[in-house]
């Protein structure tokens, strides 16, 4: 049986991303939905892979297929707080690449809660799996933990 999971400290990652809540993401329990942080997940990965060039949602011959997500909630976030999301690379291979979310209240030192998916990155049009394009090979190392 593995360890309890821990909370990361915020330095343990390299790019921060700050997401406002809405008042749509609590629940009945006066907390975000545990749906929500998904949703965060993907904001934070995406939104700087698109910024920075990697990837091109409309047009690029290669897109992501996430085919693996778990998620640790350690503290509640709640509206209206704003969540600072951490982004770490903790392997990739020739056409994965495993992102690790450190999700934090604003200012927090530790998550509030953390996790991962892993994108395959795959051909458009024929939905195989591709080496990883140098652009996301730059951002990719650039993002290493």
């Amino acid at each position: 049986m593995s360890a309890k999971p821990t909370p990361h400290p915020r330095n343990a990652f390299r790019v921060f991303r700050s997401i406002p809540t809405r008042w749509a993401d609590n629940d009945l329990y006066g907390h975000v939905n545990n749906v929500v942080y998904y949703s965060w997940f993907d904001t934070a990965v995406n939104a700087l892979l698109i910024e920075r060039g990697a990837l091109d949602i409309q047009e690029g011959d290669t897109i992501g297929f996430v085919v693996e997500t778990q998620c640790n909630y350690f503290a509640p976030l709640a509206f209206p707080q704003t969540v600072e999301a951490g982004v770490r690379v903790a392997h990739a291979g020739s056409s994965s690449v495993r992102y690790e979310i450190g999700l934090f209240a604003q200012g927090a030192e530790t998550a509030a809660a953390q996790g991962h998916f892993v994108h395959v990155y795959v051909d458009r049009a024929t939905q195989r799996p591709v080496k990883l394009p140098p652009t996301l090979q730059a951002v990719v190392a650039e993002l290493r933990g």
